[in-house]
């Protein structure tokens, strides 16, 4: 796997780093909320890629919260989104007046996650913000307000730490520049 990678973005360290100072944040901006609400954050994972972020950022966070999972494709097996995006597993948590935090693993073309927040903002939610690992840096992005952002990133097809082509690479514990000859 790994000579299938052209450059490492970012290090198994880096990321670890960062995913710290997210935690970090989070607990210091929900901390009043989660005292006065008397509950935890809900952490929403979108399935895959993001599971391994929000397991490393939920370690992180010093706060009750309770963690749950949605699966929405977008992709398939290609390197660019279909544009069509269905919720292939929905939260199994009742999340109206909730603190909702969406873990995600890349914002790229955004369609998946535009879809995600007005789904989960029509369950009435006490809010909703983003924690995105990465966000790619291209013009046809969709305008979504992070509110946490690991890295900026070149829009190119990169993998590992969750991220896949095809369903591999995701247990690189780095982040990579694919091979174009690879995809």
């Amino acid at each position: 796997m790994h000579e299938d990678i052209q450059e490492v973005l970012f290090s198994e360290e880096e990321i670890a780093l960062r995913v710290a100072q997210i935690g970090a944040q989070i607990t210091k901006d929900y901390a009043a909320a989660v005292e006065r609400d008397g509950q935890g954050i809900v952490l929403v994972s979108v399935l895959r890629g993001a599971a391994i972020f929000m397991a490393d950022l939920a370690r992180t966070i010093e706060l009750p919260l309770e963690m749950d999972y949605m699966a929405i494709s977008s992709y398939g097996n290609g390197a660019k989104s279909s544009g069509v995006v269905r919720i292939l597993k929905d939260l199994s948590s009742e999340v109206e007046g909730r603190h909702i935090i969406v873990a995600e693993d890349i914002l790229d073309s955004g369609l998946t996650l535009t879809y995600l927040l007005k789904n989960l903002a029509s369950r009435n939610p006490a809010s909703i913000e983003v924690a995105t690992l990465l966000r790619k840096k291209t013009l046809e992005q969709a305008k979504i307000d992070c509110k946490y952002i690991g890295f900026e990133c070149p829009d190119q097809f990169i993998v590992g730490y969750g991220l896949d082509f095809a369903e591999r690479y995701r247990n690189l514990p780095y982040i990579g520049v694919l091979k174009p000859e690879v995809y």
